[in-house]
């Protein structure tokens, strides 16, 4: 258990954070071992009607949905089913003859995407930005929210077939930039397995790790009711309600998605994520369930980047002191992280602010469950984790 000198903080600094209009609500919980040492709620999943974050509030995990489709990889790695060397158009023909940036124009690109480089977000496919690759990304993207509630909405093999036929951003494996990987792996499971995507997930990872509240959308009027509500900053040192689409996601997961976003499109409680978590953390295993080997366990939580592939990742300045492998972080120089932690350890956070870290060296876990807009990493889920690492 954690000390009462240790509690208090954590309770006090969430408290700081909500009644700074920082946040609105969020819940917390920190596993020692593979037993929960600490829980917290506070604050609000629905401020106009007062309702009370929960421990069976469901939150959008947006990117941290990638860490269960880096998994979902995984299995199909250790059945034999891919490989990892294998080239994406083999499984989407929208990758066939691609073009990549280079020297102001557009050119054939020295080799193909494989599956690897969507691991490692070394692929060339980016999320938006300056350039013909970000462009067409940005325009597709405007597409599938557009089609979003209509009559021919966008499926998951489709974004994916149509990412491929756009531009690379870079040679594949020449660099690392953040983007449409995660969606593409997702199709790519599709392609392999001959089922959606969801439905995969479904079967193989939620349902054997009990996970009754994850999903890509909410089938039961009882679950959209414990959807917390999303906020972003009012410009005034408050918070209003946020309540758009973003990335081809449909905010209020009150119907079944074509497109079941593998980076960014699922929902889930802190208890449902926390069982994830425990099986990473626990070899692959959770409830005499084995999901993965260790083994397998062991490759995907390592880093993955070559030295040139590591210089772009370098610019994302937050995550000074961290690689990335398997579309995660993974802690190599704690000295240079700017927050306190422990090699090796590794997780990802979402759009809207969920948050989970697994430490190996030290049995912990922590979890952090927020909505709000462009959270990613806020400075108070590093105050909470400092606290918690400090004490141990």
């Amino acid at each position: 258990m954690l000390d009462s000198s240790t509690t208090g903080l954590l309770t006090k600094t969430l408290s700081a954070s909500i009644a700074n209009k920082e946040i609105a609500g969020a819940n917390f919980m920190v596993i020692k071992n593979g037993e929960e040492v600490f829980y917290l709620e506070d604050g609000l999943a629905d401020v106009e009607n007062g309702r009370s974050i929960a421990r069976d509030s469901i939150f959008r995990l947006y990117s941290m949905s990638k860490p269960v489709t880096a998994a979902a990889v995984m299995l199909l790695l250790e059945r034999g089913e891919i490989d990892l060397f294998d080239p994406v158009s083999r499984y989407i023909p929208g990758f066939r003859n691609q073009l990549v940036e280079k020297d102001g124009g557009l050119a054939a690109p020295e080799r193909e995407v494989n599956l690897n480089d969507l691991l490692n977000m070394t692929s060339g496919l980016v999320y938006g930005g300056p350039g013909p690759a970000g462009q067409y990304t940005e325009t597709l993207i405007q597409e599938l929210g557009s089609r979003l509630h209509g009559a021919n909405p966008m499926t998951t093999m489709e974004f994916a077939d149509r990412l491929g036929q756009g531009p690379l951003a870079f040679e594949p494996g020449s660099s690392w930039q953040y983007g449409t990987s995660g969606d593409v792996l997702g199709a790519v499971v599709e392609a392999v397995s001959g089922k959606r995507y969801g439905e995969f997930l479904q079967e193989e990872i939620f349902g054997p790790l009990g996970m009754k509240d994850t999903g890509f959308w909410l089938t039961e009027e009882e679950q959209r009711t414990r959807l917390a509500k999303t906020y972003q900053d009012d410009e005034n040192g408050g918070l209003k309600l946020y309540a758009d689409s973003h990335l081809g996601i449909n905010h209020q997961f009150d119907r079944k998605p074509a497109f079941e976003s593998g980076g960014a499109g699922l929902v889930s409680t802190i208890g449902d994520s926390a069982k994830f978590t425990t099986m990473l953390l626990n070899n692959g295993s959770l409830n005499g369930v084995q999901l993965l080997k260790p083994r397998t366990v062991q490759y995907m939580t390592s880093a993955g980047l070559t030295p040139p592939q590591q210089k772009g990742f370098a610019l994302w300045q937050s995550l000074c002191g961290h690689s990335y492998g398997n579309q995660m972080r993974i802690m190599t120089e704690p000295g240079q992280a700017g927050h306190i932690g422990s090699k090796g350890e590794y997780g990802w956070d979402g759009w809207l602010g969920a948050y989970f870290m697994n430490s190996p060296q030290d049995g912990l876990t922590i979890l952090f469950m927020v909505q709000k807009k462009d959270a990613g990493t806020l400075p108070v889920t590093r105050k909470l984790r400092n606290i918690v690492f400090s004490s141990l």
